[in-house]
């Protein structure tokens, strides 16, 4: 059995880096976003996480590639820059005026709630809802421009960042007639960036429950993958999982809460987020990007997909 399977990697291996000239043979990339939460978030929110995560894609693509760091590209989207400067210039303003106790908690309070209020929808198009989704249509351009137009895509998203996605995505299948004329213009015409790849959804840390309470019946959860996933690859299933600590006072089970999100959500996945002092404590909400559990789950998943649409034939 080890010999046989050495002789399928052997022969996976020679495949993908056989040569016809001085051209390989092209392979599928994964294309993936990362969304942070909300909270006093840097651009460079992600450079860590998304180095764990590559480092950990590859280990599953050794026996392959060469390089199969290169077969993983990584798109941020930084929404926060919506926010982050309006919400400091507010403290300034208020701190300024008044003396007020539990300086550092009010000031984490202003960005942590202060990007969930902001960004609220409304029937009127809130601009800052609209400013949200220009960055997202954007961080999408850059990836469909490094990854590929029809890669298949995925989403790993923190906190409110999973609000920002499902209403995207809800745009994008449900009522795209009513997307912004700002929002069209970000976005090119190809499958990627019209969500038509959509492949996998990883909510980190979750408060999609709290923001269903706005709908009588805990509203209609987005389709993962995209009903149009198979026209560009028949033999992905893709999935939505949903990862949560108990702990995390923001992060919840999605299953339950009525049957349409019990059918879209392949599994809430209770994980235990943070370190010693943070996982036992409501502070695991900011600490999803940094647990090993989180990063091994993901990497070796994407590098699963990855052997699918690549290996299939092999």
């Amino acid at each position: 059995m080890i010999f046989y399977n050495g002789c399928i990697r052997l022969a996976a291996y020679l495949k993908l880096n056989q040569t016809k000239g001085s051209e390989s043979i092209m392979t599928k990339k994964i294309a993936v976003v990362v969304l942070h939460g909300i909270g006093d978030q840097k651009e460079d929110f992600s450079d860590v996480f998304s180095e764990d995560l590559t480092k950990r894609f590859s280990q599953n693509l050794k026996p392959y590639l060469s390089a199969p760091e290169v077969e993983l590209v990584i798109q941020p989207i930084y929404w926060g820059s919506v926010f982050n400067e309006r919400e400091n210039e507010m403290w300034q303003k208020l701190s300024n005026a008044a003396e007020l106790d539990f300086a550092k908690l009010r000031h984490f309070v202003i960005h942590f709630f202060g990007d969930a209020i902001a960004y609220q929808p409304s029937p009127h198009h809130n601009p800052n809802y609209l400013k949200v989704h220009e960055v997202y249509a954007k961080g999408l351009q850059k990836l469909s421009e490094k990854a590929g137009k029809d890669a298949p895509l995925f989403v790993i998203a923190h906190s409110l960042g999973t609000v920002i996605t499902s209403n995207y995505f809800y745009d994008l299948q449900y009522i795209p007639d009513r997307i912004s004329e700002n929002v069209k213009e970000s976005m090119s015409d190809t499958p990627l960036e019209q969500g038509e790849t959509l492949t996998g959804f990883y909510s980190l840390g979750s408060p999609l429950a709290l923001w269903s309470l706005r709908y009588a019946d805990f509203d209609v959860p987005i389709h993962v993958p995209s009903p149009k996933l198979k026209q560009y690859y028949p033999s992905l299933t893709g999935e939505w999982i949903n990862i949560y600590d108990k702990d995390d006072v923001f992060g919840y089970p999605l299953k339950p809460l009525n049957t349409a999100y019990d059918q879209a959500v392949v599994s809430d996945i209770e994980m235990n987020s943070g370190n010693l002092i943070s996982s036992w404590s409501p502070l695991s909400h900011m600490h999803y990007f940094t647990t090993t559990e989180v990063i091994n789950t993901l990497g070796d998943d994407l590098a699963d997909v990855w052997k699918q649409i690549n290996l299939k034939n092999s």
